[in-house]
């Protein structure tokens, strides 16, 4: 049966948008009948910089549903599937903005996957985005701020196909030599435009990929609830960095009041000035 496109197969349990950025809530209403799912890796938090973490916060998260395909004669008819996302975000632990997700999709295990990118909005749409992917020895180096000549890497080019409120995503066919670079390599890092016109790099470390997509996966719930309490904590630090500004601010001020009050007691009428001596009268 012919598949209308790419972003129809995408549709599966409306994960194209939220994958990226709110997977679990997306995915925890999925119960897969299989072993024992390994607990959820929890989602990384972290700013982007060239110091990406070093421990894996890969996860592989799947669902079943319906897409609607057309049939030999040209009929609607729906088709059953199980998607995966074998996923990566890295999330600013100030504000709980996701920086840069990569995922790996698949509809139906090892059918036509799909590498998936998403970046904050605020880029330049026409130029899409850019992924180098860095064998281990010049990803170590990167990790260390050295410089590293990547002139001879070819870049994985993409152009966003959907932006939404988290952000803008682009993908490209996951080819099997793709995948195996993923596999083997040490990170990539993800060149985008900002909207002024430069370049912002975003790197995610590649350690953990190979187990989490080769692995069974991930139990939804419980990444679900790893997620929620992340970003509790985020807004509950975000809620006190609140309080103490405005403890310091009006600390501030209070102490601004009482060196005024000093220097000028209160009820006290500033000195009036001495009116210029008369001129003397003429003879």
């Amino acid at each position: 049966m012919k598949r209308s496109s790419s972003m129809a197969a995408c549709r599966l349990g409306g994960l194209l948008a939220p994958a990226l950025a709110v997977a679990a809530s997306v995915l925890s209403s999925a119960a897969m009948a299989q072993a024992p799912a390994p607990k959820a890796a929890a989602p990384a938090a972290a700013a982007a910089g060239a110091a990406a973490a070093s421990q894996s916060a890969w996860v592989k998260l799947c669902e079943k549903g319906s897409v609607m395909a057309k049939d030999k004669d040209g009929k609607d008819v729906k088709e059953d599937h199980t998607i995966c996302l074998t996923h990566h975000e890295r999330i600013d632990s100030q504000t709980g903005i996701v920086l840069v997700s990569a995922a790996v999709r698949q509809v139906d295990e090892g059918k036509n996957p799909l590498l998936m990118i998403m970046v904050p909005l605020g880029m330049a749409i026409p130029p899409g985005v850019q992924v180098g992917v860095y064998p281990k020895d010049m990803w170590d180096k990167i990790q260390k701020g050295e410089k590293v000549d990547d002139s001879k890497l070819t870049p994985i080019k993409m152009g966003y196909i959907l932006c939404h409120s988290a952000g803008c995503t682009g993908e490209v066919d996951a080819t099997p030599e793709m995948i195996n670079d993923l596999k083997t390599n040490g990170g990539i890092i993800v060149y985008a435009i900002s909207g002024n016109g430069q370049p912002v790099a975003f790197p995610i470390p590649l350690v953990g990929f190979d187990g989490a997509y080769a692995g069974a996966p991930a139990d939804n719930q419980e990444y679900s609830k790893q997620r929620r309490a992340l970003m509790q904590q985020i807004a509950e630090n975000q809620q006190k960095t609140i309080e103490e500004y405005r403890k310091q601010n009006e600390e501030l001020q209070k102490s601004q009041g009482q060196a005024g009050t000093k220097a000028a007691p209160a009820g006290t009428a500033p000195a009036a000035k001495a009116a210029p001596a008369p001129a003397p009268a003429k003879k």
